[in-house]
């Protein structure tokens, strides 16, 4: 059985993601899961070794210009790659407008939260089933619920497992424990007060942690 996973962005959403993804590798074994993601996350997606491919969108580009004839030129390239692929089902973990039309591009039966789960009702039209999950829970046991329902299994939420693996070489620190603070969001109410993170810093360095983040000039 040939499942695709649609999660596009963003990357919070797909790394909470994650743990549903290694849910349903372990219980369900006979089923080969990919994953469509917006361009800019792929790299985060690869970090999982057991996600046979992964295809591409370009929706936050494609919208600086969406008449334009490289715009038209690569998701008609993405419609066919989806389709060359004969997914059995679709799962679309992100409930939104746009998912749910990549989702219709690979031509295969899509499922997805129920109106009154989805973040947009209007998302729901283009499933075959729907699933009610309360809105109230975590991104992360919301996804997971999905994924189990979908695919016919009870997750175990007495363990949390992403599965991803981190490159080869790709951390400069040597020995100990890093806590990578990303503070970093496009939405106002989503920032925190710099206070919490300095306050969050000195408890990690407190228990034995390096607290790492990203910076850049902007």
């Amino acid at each position: 059985m040939k499942v695709l996973i649609v999660k596009t962005s963003s990357m919070g959403d797909v790394i909470h993601t994650f743990p549903a993804f290694e849910d349903a590798r372990r219980n369900r074994p006979d089923v080969s899961l990919d994953w469509c993601v917006e361009e800019a996350f792929a790299g985060i997606v690869a970090l999982h070794p057991a996600i046979a491919t992964i295809h591409t969108v370009a929706i936050r580009r494609w919208r600086t210009s969406p008449l334009g004839r490289g715009t038209w030129r690569e998701a008609a390239g993405l419609r066919r790659a989806l389709r060359d692929c004969r997914y059995d089902l679709v799962v679309d973990a992100q409930g939104l407008l746009k998912s749910a039309l990549v989702a219709k591009q690979a031509a295969a039966p899509i499922v997805g939260f129920d109106r009154s789960s989805a973040r947009e009702p209007s998302a729901t039209l283009f499933y075959d089933r729907r699933y009610a999950v309360p809105r109230d829970l975590h991104a992360i046991e919301r996804t997971r619920r999905l994924f189990g329902l979908a695919l016919g299994y009870e997750p175990d939420f007495s363990g949390l497992e992403s599965g991803i693996m981190p490159p080869a070489g790709g951390s400069n620190f040597v020995g100990g424990k890093t806590a990578f603070l990303l503070h970093g969001t496009s939405r106002e109410d989503k920032k925190w007060p710099v206070g919490d993170w300095i306050e969050t810093a000195r408890l990690l360095v407190g228990r034995g942690m390096t607290p790492v983040t990203t910076w850049s000039n902007d």
